[in-house]
């Protein structure tokens, strides 16, 4: 018997999906911009219904946004992850006066931390929860070594330290894009299988642009 659902399965304003799994539930945020309450977080148990059950950004302190405008600004690609009983969710505040930040709750649903500044570069953070427990944060900034014009980014790869929440260690650049002159490699995201670390970028371009190490 075919299962119908709609594509997309949430239709309207939800850009910049991000997913984890949780035994069998499934939890989802996107971006909201300038948007207040931000960061809209959905539950579903098959990948096809979902219920919006709460906002992680739902007061004034998590997000300050006097400063950003319509167009451009305020809360980008949130990324969730889960971890020894607590869930996180990581994003930029884009002129917000935050910048990449991270908060966190043992419910989904909330309530959800007073946002942690992270202090770092760039844009599109992601985090990584590796089998030993270590956490990695993956983001995009500009290249190191001087961007010889706008959009020429990195992604990079560096530890954070879950107790103070603070990058730690050397940062290594992880990839510069797969075309010559390329602009904006960013979305980034970690992923193990099978003893192999897949560092994946925006979906648009997804299968040109994925990488895999093995250590």
């Amino acid at each position: 018997m075919k299962k119908l659902y709609n594509n997309p399965i949430l239709p309207g304003f939800y850009p910049d999906p991000s997913m984890c799994r949780v035994g069998n539930d499934y939890y989802l945020v996107t971006s909201t911009f300038c948007y207040f309450p931000g960061i809209p977080i959905f539950h579903s148990t098959d990948l096809v219904h979902w219920n919006q059950i709460g906002n992680v950004l739902d007061r004034e302190s998590q997000i300050p946004l006097a400063d950003t405008h319509l167009a451009g600004d305020g809360i980008y690609a949130p990324t969730i992850r889960y971890h020894d009983g607590t869930f996180y969710v990581i994003t930029t505040n884009v002129r917000g006066g935050l910048g990449n930040f991270i908060v966190t709750a043992k419910d989904p649903a909330g309530p959800w931390s007073e946002p942690v500044a992270l202090h770092s570069e760039g844009i599109d953070p992601s985090l990584f929860f590796d089998d030993n427990g270590r956490c990695y944060y993956c983001g995009t900034k500009g290249r190191r070594e001087g961007s010889r014009y706008f959009g020429d980014n990195e992604i990079y790869i560096q530890e954070l330290d879950l107790k103070t929440m603070k990058l730690i260690g050397e940062s290594w650049p992880a990839w510069h894009g797969a075309l010559r002159n390329v602009e904006w490699p960013e979305g980034p995201h970690i992923y193990k299988k099978d003893g192999w670390y897949y560092l994946a970028r925006a979906l648009a371009n997804l299968l040109r642009d994925i990488r895999a190490t093995r250590f």
